[in-house]
């Protein structure tokens, strides 16, 4: 019987197996060359831009951070927020099983902030219903905007199924803040009691959500060349859809679902085109970050050790 601390790993590896895989079939007949290429013809502007739309995507992320803070009425400084919130998820998305990889380095942080274990497991799921809750408010406009997009990885779902999921999507969002603006306390789900946010809460929440998630995929739709561009809903509906396949999948940095997907959804653009981009988005997106996360990481472990130490002496 195979332990559940290895489930979530062995799903990652078997998603990347899979991923990487198919990724293969669908590079077929693209050379290293033709990558090279198309990462020189993005233009200064694309990479400025790109840079700028991830800087902003993490400057959104630490407000997940901040907005679970506030719920839980727990004040922290933002400067510790922003360094905490930037490292749990630079190592999350890379390391895959964000949740579970992200609450590790969650705890360690706001536990040194006087956090119970309880509160920082509140907060994290606070910011993944956050996240949730701004893939279907930009899934439910992308949708309405596009009800096109399903036939662009192989759906026969009709167009007017496209536009009632969409209305669908956004009369959830619509009642959760009407339950909220109502002053409810809680939803009861079986055995489950889930405590609204402050509906002021809930307004910001419904700010920064899509904030970080246009942000994100204005990085891949910069990186794209102008000629053959689908356009951004269009970028935003696919990076939608394979990102969260992505996060499902507990593979680490997604490696191959977000190539797979984008492939297949952009069949009349320039695969190698294509590729490059994917290449910006998970070197500024994933890997830099990651980098600067592990010193960040180091940092903190090491002015924790000096704490303790200082402690013993004090005591002695």
């Amino acid at each position: 019987m195979i332990k559940k601390d290895y489930v979530w790993p062995l799903i990652g590896l078997a998603a990347v197996a899979f991923s990487v895989y198919v990724l293969i079939e669908q590079l077929k007949g693209i050379s290293y060359d033709d990558v090279v290429r198309s990462l020189e013809a993005i233009s200064l502007h694309g990479w400025l831009m790109a840079a700028l739309a991830t800087v902003f995507a993490y400057v959104a992320l630490a407000g997940y951070d901040r907005l679970a803070l506030s719920h839980l009425r727990k004040k922290v400084s933002w400067t510790f927020i922003s360094v905490a919130s930037f490292t749990a998820y630079a190592i999350g998305h890379n390391l895959g099983a964000s949740v579970f990889s992200g609450a590790v380095v969650r705890y360690r942080a706001y536990r040194s902030q006087g956090l119970t274990a309880a509160e920082v497991g509140i907060l994290v799921a606070f910011c993944s219903f956050t996240f949730a809750l701004g893939t279907i408010v930009l899934a439910g406009i992308v949708l309405l905007i596009e009800p096109g997009l399903p036939a662009l990885f192989h759906s026969a779902l009709p167009e007017w199924v496209a536009l009632f999921l969409g209305g669908a999507m956004l009369l959830l969002v619509a009642l959760y803040l009407w339950g909220s603006f109502m002053k409810k306390r809680c939803i009861n789900l079986w055995t489950i009691k889930l405590e609204y946010p402050r509906f002021s809460l809930i307004c910001k929440q419904l700010v920064v959500a899509p904030l970080e998630l246009l942000a994100a995929a204005a990085i891949i739709y910069y990186a794209l060349p102008e000629q053959s561009n689908p356009g951004y809903f269009m970028v935003l509906g696919i990076f939608l859809a394979s990102f969260s396949a992505a996060l499902l999948s507990h593979a680490p940095g997604g490696l191959g679902v977000l190539e797979v997907m984008f492939l297949l959804a952009l069949p009349n653009v320039d695969p190698a085109d294509v590729i490059a981009a994917l290449l910006v988005f998970r070197l500024f997106y994933l890997l830099i970050p990651f980098a600067i996360s592990l010193i960040f990481v180091v940092w903190f472990e090491h002015d924790q050790l000096l704490q303790k130490l200082k402690g013993k002496k004090t005591a002695s």
